[in-house]
């Protein structure tokens, strides 16, 4: 299992939930609101300055299902350049 931790701008919320619902992914954490700063970019902290505001959602997935994951936040990502989406991965283990 791999947990997969997406930070993506609002403005690709329902983009998000439909490929995590096309591909099955049932379980997942959404928090509607974070801000922050990536390496490139503007900051996102819903000020007057910086206006927009990003999203996260954290989901376990299947082993053989993060390359789908993958290919489908890539191709979301390079469909709204300008908005961005990015997605970070680790080992998951349930602990019970």
């Amino acid at each position: 299992m791999k947990a997969v931790l997406i930070i993506h701008n609002k403005a690709v919320n329902e983009q998000i939930l439909y490929i995590l619902e096309k591909l099955e992914i049932k379980g997942f954490t959404k928090w509607d609101t974070v801000y922050g700063q990536g390496y490139k970019g503007e900051p996102r902290m819903g000020t007057h300055t910086w206006p927009e505001e990003n999203s996260a959602t954290l989901c376990v997935v299947d082993d053989s299902r993060v390359e789908a994951l993958k290919n489908a936040l890539a191709f979301l990502d390079n469909a709204n350049e300008e908005v961005g989406i990015k997605a970070f991965i680790w080992e998951a283990n349930y602990l019970f």
